[in-house]
């Protein structure tokens, strides 16, 4: 091993271990907030009569391909999968945009007390579970869907071998104003650039898009 791969590895290396050390101190900080506002939202839920499970979990693409199970407060009504392929079925429209963003702008699907955790980015806390764990970090890309796979073609070997994140590179430069194909290209850039300087930008950058509601660029 040359030296120069020998420096490379010792940068990886002292990379990880910040980041996971990082990871598991907002994680551990997470669960505690996690607590009340679980408390919270039930409530809202009960009152918004709504008595489904507060939790969603779904199949997520890992780190290097290894499937997991991601939680979030469930932000929209129970079945929703279902539903969204009836709608995808019945509405040309919705179907073009969903083809393209893979997501619907306004998602009849959502729930009243389900847009108040999106519009402050509550519905995300349960992930501190998943960093715990280690099926997540902080920062990094997003954990796409099984059945995304085959439409991130190229980009899906690069954009994997980086653990998926909580926050990233394309929700701080983009976030909702970008294509399906143009938050690939944001991510693969990522899992080129990464570094512990770009993941403090995004960490910071972060903050500026949750209360401002305004996305970075």
């Amino acid at each position: 091993m040359t030296k120069e791969k020998k420096k490379k590895l010792k940068e990886q290396v002292f990379y990880y271990i910040i980041k996971r050390t990082f990871d598991l101190i907002c994680a551990i900080f997470g669960m505690v907030i996690l607590l009340p506002v679980m408390i919270i939202v039930k409530i809202c839920n009960i009152l918004s009569e709504d008595f489904s499970s507060m939790f969603y979990t779904q199949e997520r693409i890992g780190w290097f391909g290894k499937p997991f199970k991601l939680y979030k407060f469930r932000t929209m009504v129970p079945e929703a999968d279902e539903i969204l392929f009836e709608l995808l079925k019945n509405n040309p429209e919705l179907a073009k945009e969903y083809k393209k963003n893979k997501k619907l702008q306004n998602d009849p699907r959502v729930t009243k007390v389900g847009k108040v955790l999106r519009s402050l980015s509550l519905d995300e806390l349960p992930q501190m579970l998943n960093i715990l764990k280690g099926d997540m970090a902080m920062i990094g890309n997003r954990p796409y869907l099984p059945r995304e796979k085959k439409d991130m073609g190229e980009y899906y070997k690069n954009i994997v071998s980086t653990k998926p994140g909580l926050t990233g590179y394309w929700q701080t430069n983009g976030r909702n104003g970008v294509t399906f194909e143009s938050r690939l290209e944001l991510e693969n850039e990522y899992s080129n650039i990464y570094s512990l300087k770009i993941d403090t930008i995004i960490f910071f950058k972060t903050f500026k898009v949750v209360f401002t509601g305004k996305d970075s660029y």
